[in-house]
């Protein structure tokens, strides 16, 4: 019957439609390592076996402003190279794409079709580099090469852009601060400075920030907005690819309306990079007042005993890629076994004393509520103080864990939560209202990773019939008080204990929410709102919030059971 049963499956393999297969398949690589592993072998041995060919030029780029078949079938070869865990092998792919572009004379407009596929490109090649990075080479004579290599090819194209008249602007900015950082990490011997395009000084308009009054609270020794960017969608081209001038731009806009906090982490692709670039060209008075939270993760074992050179060698590193001082580094830890990260935590508390112009304040990010007071109780008897001022964790409607015993931990020390999800990757808005359940692996429904992930956590939660039951509510509520539903569930975040910010998730350059989320400080929920949406959300009894817990475990814990079964770490 195996056999029978496997022919079958042949069967139902061959005569799928590809977009029904695409979607069976997300769903086999999501279910972990088991399936996942296999899965990306198989590929990578097929690349081996029988590796793409360079194609022309002229079939490249067959003219101005097209985007060829040919174009977009090589951009999808080399994409699955680097994303099958073999990020040297697409090094040659990247490099010929990049120097076809001058030796076929091609032009593009300002908002043609071509110039967009350039900028998918570009962050193609910072998701290589990270790739590789995520993959800790050994600094070879032959990876030096393929890194130059690349560099030098980016570096004919610039010269080709220049050189046109008029010049067109060089579309790869974001790859070439992304290679430079590889060669800062991996041969610091040959590390020079970034030949970035020169624009002239940032300035901020007062007009924009004098339209919104922007709560705040006190994070460490500074004063932040309740609302911070949030950069993790950087991680994946899924959300798309910016360029680095809009990129620039939508982070000027954010500052300009007050939103002056981003977050953001190492392995976000190229998020510091972005970040230190954008804050380096702002006025020294400005730049004081723009604050970065980045993030250094720890996902597997380290070196020990812990040496004081470890860590501030990790401070600096993100010091570096941010061009200045690191305001919140949020530290998040793999194994709570391994209780090394206590070791760590002193460490960076001592840093901010000692080199206080490399970090101002420490944080935790996706720690529990054993270990946050854990962390504390050893901080205070090694330092005198509770020395870290914050914890990252999911918090949302379908995910109020933190209110079960986090809260209060941060409150007994005085701890400010800083959340995330806290949209459910945009399913607390009126777009899902009355709508059916989607199929979240099925490619015509075009869900992102975190869609998906948060799809999972609602079910976790309840149905999609009490999903619609909350955003019924959360739409009464938003009628009420003249906001969005988004708005509203922003805002039921804001009012809850500890909380000090909600970390909004920005498709950075590609699409711009600011206008619309910065309504939240126009909003104050009252005790019925709170009471009506606290019912479905949490259950009359709290009975929701408390088997979602017993579930999931406590915040954090749902990370810890993956890093050896996924490499989707971008929420972390």
């Amino acid at each position: 019957m195996a056999g029978h049963v496997n022919m079958m499956d042949d069967c139902l393999i061959s005569n799928l439609p590809p977009a029904i297969l695409r979607s069976a398949l997300r769903l086999l690589v999501s279910q972990g390592a088991t399936t996942q592993q296999p899965f990306v072998e198989h590929i990578r041995a097929r690349f081996h076996e029988n590796p793409p060919l360079f194609e022309d030029p002229e079939r490249l780029f067959p003219g101005d402003d097209i985007v060829s078949e040919a174009c977009l079938t090589y951009l999808a070869q080399t994409r699955c190279i680097f994303s099958c865990k073999l990020p040297q092998g697409s090094f040659p792919y990247l490099r010929h794409f990049v120097e076809a572009i001058p030796r076929a004379r091609v032009r593009w407009t300002k908002d043609g079709e071509l110039v967009m596929l350039l900028a998918k490109f570009d962050g193609d090649v910072v998701q290589a580099v990270q790739a590789l990075k995520e993959s800790c080479p050994e600094p070879t004579p032959k990876l030096l090469g393929l890194i130059n290599g690349l560099l030098a090819g980016l570096g004919n194209c610039r010269q080709y852009c220049e050189g046109l008249h008029p010049p067109l602007p060089f579309p790869f900015i974001r790859a070439i601060r992304q290679l430079y950082d590889v060669l800062a990490i991996l041969f610091p011997q040959y590390m020079r400075a970034v030949d970035a395009v020169k624009q002239p000084e940032l300035t901020l308009s007062k007009k924009l920030a004098e339209k919104h009054s922007i709560e705040i609270f006190q994070l460490g020794p500074f004063d932040m907005p309740r609302l911070f960017n949030g950069l993790w969608q950087l991680s994946s081209p899924s959300w798309g690819s910016g360029t680095a001038q809009s990129q620039e731009a939508a982070l000027l806009y954010a500052v300009e309306c007050g939103l002056t906090a981003t977050d953001m982490a190492d392995h976000y692709g190229d998020a510091e990079l972005i970040y230190g670039d954008f804050r380096g060209k702002l006025a020294p008075g400005t730049r004081d007042m723009v604050y970065a939270a980045t993030k250094w993760c720890i996902f597997s074992p380290i070196p020990k005993p812990i040496a004081t050179s470890f860590v501030l060698d990790a401070v600096r590193e993100r010091c570096r890629r941010l061009g200045g001082r690191v305001e919140l580094l949020q530290f998040h830890w793999y194994d709570y076994d391994d209780e090394a990260y206590l070791d760590i935590l002193r460490e960076l508390v001592y840093i901010t004393k000692s080199h206080p112009e490399l970090v101002s304040a420490i944080g935790l990010c996706n720690f529990d509520s054993e270990h946050v007071e854990e962390s504390c109780k050893h901080l205070i008897a090694e330092t005198g103080s509770v020395g870290i001022v914050s914890n990252q964790v999911q918090f949302s409607l379908v995910d109020a864990r933190p209110l079960q015993r986090m809260t209060q931990v941060c409150d007994q020390y005085g701890l400010k939560l800083l959340t995330y999800g806290s949209f459910c990757g945009g399913f607390l808005s009126e777009r899902w209202l009355h709508q059916p359940a989607p199929d979240v692996y099925l490619e015509s429904n075009k869900l992102t990773p975190s869609q998906r992930k948060y799809f999972d956590m609602i079910l976790s939660w309840g149905t999609w019939g009490d999903f619609q039951a909350l955003l019924e509510r959360l739409s009464k509520a938003a009628f009420k008080h003249g906001a969005s539903l988004t708005n509203v569930a922003t805002r039921w975040i804001l009012q809850q204990p500890a909380v000090g910010a909600v970390i909004v998730g920005t498709r950075l350059g590609i699409s711009d929410h600011v206008d619309e989320n910065l309504k939240v400080f126009e909003l104050e929920l009252d005790d019925d709102d709170m009471a009506s949406i606290n019912k479905i959300a949490l259950g009359l009894s709290r009975e929701k919030m408390v088997a979602l817990f017993d579930r999931l475990g406590d915040c954090g814990n749902e990370y810890r059971n993956m890093h050896c079964n996924s490499n989707d770490l971008s929420s972390i």
